[in-house]
């Protein structure tokens, strides 16, 4: 368990290098997620670590609610948004994270950063929303491109990953991944009691 712990800190202190990074481009840039804006939350498609949600995982089971967040991630019958996004809107675009402290890597990122095209440049990924709110500070962020190139998201992704092969080589649906992690955790756990009881023994 011990392990997790000190893994889930080297995760965390890589996070707070990541957001600083990100958020520093996007506001450097004009290119904001709009404020309650969740639309991207409620996507099935955003993947993660096992790694990536270690952080989470420790921290629920750390105020008890392990055991019931895998049971509400056992009762999911498809792949859908993230677990802990509260709707705060009738369509669900309007929320917050319920997590925020906590969010994996995807989330710190997301909105606007760049990536690796198919030849090999670096281009500009912007979510449609911020496209739709900001339209003259997203072509301006084309422009800028050769002389103010994007975070890369695959690069800090990896940055997180590396730190151990075994939990961040595979990405699965947030909501599965999250899973995951807490079954890491609990198994972490239950091993660690038992070898105290033997020791007492």
């Amino acid at each position: 368990m011990q392990r997790l712990r000190e893994l889930s800190r080297r995760v965390e202190a890589v996070y707070s290098e990541i957001a600083d990074t990100f958020s520093n481009y996007q506001q450097r840039q004009g290119l904001q997620c709009r404020t309650g804006c969740g639309e991207c939350c409620l996507a099935p498609t955003i993947e993660a670590t096992t790694l990536e949600m270690l952080p989470l995982a420790l921290h629920l089971f750390d105020i008890g609610r392990a055991e019931q967040t895998l049971e509400q991630l056992d009762q999911l019958t498809e792949p859908q948004g993230c677990l802990f996004y509260q709707k705060l809107s009738f369509d669900g675009k309007q929320g917050q994270c319920s997590v925020y402290q906590q969010r994996p890597s995807i989330c710190r990122m997301f909105g606007a950063a760049g990536y690796r095209d198919k030849t090999g440049q670096t281009s500009l990924s912007v979510c449609k929303t911020i496209k739709a709110d900001h339209p003259a500070k997203y072509q301006q962020g084309l422009i800028m491109l050769q002389s103010s190139l994007p975070p890369l998201m695959m690069q800090s992704k990896e940055q997180v990953n590396e730190l151990d092969y075994q939990l961040g080589n595979r990405h699965y649906p947030i909501n599965t991944a999250l899973q995951l992690a807490l079954e890491q955790v609990m198994f972490k756990a239950c091993y660690s009691f038992e070898q105290s009881d033997q020791q007492i023994a």
